[in-house]
């Protein structure tokens, strides 16, 4: 099979190995001892992430002291983040917690300059093959993302097995995303590297690190621009999807300039030819435009908006910022189909609030206590209605909203909160994951028609069942058994019975090519 030179993948090494050398923080206390022995691992040697977010004053801005001192000592839900309280004493919790909030000797800082310089083409995109170079239907590949051991699979979906298989950036996060054909594959690690890979050549085209701690990234529905949020620095960069070279750097300032914020997320709204942004500490949703032709945004007041007539201040550039003010921060965003409407919500919030991307304006409130996890969030027909199903990170329970009213219709009890939701266009059932607590072994069936659970699986007693996808034509089910002896596990969609077990090493996700493209209604976007 084709593989990177060996030539290319050491250039990218060095470049990683070395970012990562850097001398570490000194300080006249035992905190900095502290951070190296317990923290850097995940954290990086200079705070600046790695499987872990990055732990800087910026990137700990919303969060107070006393609850960084919990967080160590008990670990934190639905993250890799272990529990200190049994190896540290309380003194030396507090010493970590100050010595995080501290600013570095030198502050951190990737710009412009730094984006530029990392980036490394490894196969030129004019050296690509027309053609798959393997027999298998393109668009009904699984990427396989393997956790356990930082590497990625690509597997036909129709004989389900293994076509490829390749390292990746340590700490992949956010989901890979596809061009529209389904050709090409984006990824995003946590440390702020963003891989490009064509899954007809499979070869890696390209990387560039975009950003200290990242979130994830979108590409835009005519397949021209990567658009990648950052927690650290506060800012979008947007990349060409051809070779990820640097276009523009765009710093996430509410709209009087004066407050930073970390970027929660990116979203690719295809019907809209925009991205959808989520800011985590300013009351703020914005909406990028891409494209040589993207319409004019005004700011302040417009006299009038006649065809031809309008008079007002717009916003120039390749990406104008329409920005819709919202009463508080929202990180966590779930969109219906046509993306008119956005359904979000914050970490502490009892509430979800809907905003009509049209109007530009919050237009419903909604009680969702339980911290759902609206990025999760599937929608499916219920009775002549549109309903959507997000899980709870901190409730027993899947929540049905009305999409019409956007008002809760009903909750489904679980054995534990969940973490990811799919279904398909094709199947009658909905498959949620407990994924946290003693009940991490089970998945539950939902009957889509009749709101009840039907079956409750437990594939492997005592392991965790997460994240399921289905092939493209909905006939069969893959579920991840997330553990380092871990596997794919195949059901028929119908029967519900095993079909398959392929032993992969914490496969953590696995995403349809076919069904991520078309933005099919059970399967995150």
């Amino acid at each position: 099979m084709p593989r990177c030179s060996d030539l290319s993948l050491a250039a990218v090494a060095v470049g990683a190995l070395f970012f990562f050398l850097l001398p570490p923080v000194l300080a006249e206390s035992g905190s900095a001892q502290l951070y190296r022995n317990n923290c850097a691992t995940c954290h990086g040697a200079e705070r600046l992430g790695g499987s872990g977010p990055a732990l800087l004053p910026e990137s700990l801005a919303r969060l107070k002291k006393n609850k960084a001192e919990e967080i160590i000592a008990e670990g934190e839900l639905a993250t890799q983040m272990p529990a200190f309280g049994d190896k540290l004493s309380p003194q030396d919790i507090a010493a970590l917690a100050a010595y995080i909030y501290a600013p570095p000797a030198i502050p951190p800082k990737w710009d412009e300059a730094d984006i530029r310089a990392s980036h490394i083409i490894v196969t030129p995109p004019d050296s690509l093959p027309p053609q798959p170079v393997f027999k298998a239907d393109p668009l009904n590949l699984f990427v396989v993302v393997e956790t356990g051991d930082h590497h990625i699979t690509i597997l036909d979906g129709d004989r389900m097995e293994p076509i490829y298989r390749f390292p990746s950036r340590f700490a992949l996060h956010g989901g890979p995303k596809f061009t529209p054909d389904g050709r090409f594959v984006y990824f995003a690690s946590r440390d702020g590297w963003i891989t490009k890979f064509d899954l007809y050549s499979l070869q890696v085209v390209a990387d560039i690190r975009a950003g200290i701690n990242t979130r994830n990234l979108a590409i835009s529905a005519d397949g021209k621009y990567v658009m990648v949020a950052n927690m650290l620095p506060h800012s979008l960069v947007a990349l060409d999807a051809g070779d990820l070279s640097l276009l523009e750097v765009i710093p996430a300032f509410d709209k009087l300039g004066r407050e930073s914020s970390r970027v929660s997320a990116v979203y690719q709204a295809a019907p809209r030819n925009s991205f959808i942004v989520a800011l985590k500490d300013v009351p703020e949703v914005w909406e990028v435009f891409y494209g040589d032709d993207a319409p004019p945004v005004y700011s302040g007041l417009v006299h009038s908006h006649e065809k031809e007539m309008v008079e007002g201040l717009s916003e120039k550039g390749p990406f104008p910022i329409r920005r819709i003010e919202v009463t508080r921060p929202l990180d966590d965003f779930f969109f219906d189909q046509t993306y008119t409407h956005l359904f979000g919500s914050d970490r502490e919030a009892q509430t979800a609030v809907v905003v009509h991307m049209d109007v530009g304006r919050e237009i419903g409130e909604a009680p969702l206590p339980g911290l759902p996890h609206l990025g999760s969030g599937i929608t499916w027909e219920y009775e002549g209605r549109a309903v959507m199903a997000t899980p709870h990170l901190r409730e027993n329970a899947i929540s049905i909203i009305d999409m019409k009213t956007w008002q809760p219709l009903t909750k489904i009890e679980t054995l534990g909160p969940g973490f990811f939701l799919r279904s398909h266009e094709n199947s009658p059932y909905a498959w949620a994951g407990v994924f946290f607590g003693p009940n991490r072994d089970a998945v539950h069936i939902i009957d889509k028609a009749t709101l009840k659970i039907v079956k409750t699986l437990r594939p492997i007693p005592g392991k965790t069942a997460a994240h399921t996808e289905f092939t493209r034509d909905g006939r069969y089910v893959l579920l991840s058994i997330w553990e380092n002896d871990g596997a794919l596990i195949v059901y028929d969609s119908k029967t519900l019975e095993e079909v398959k077990r392929i032993p992969m090493n914490k496969p953590s996700g696995k995403y349809n090519v076919y069904n991520k493209i078309t933005r099919s209604e059970g399967t995150s976007h």
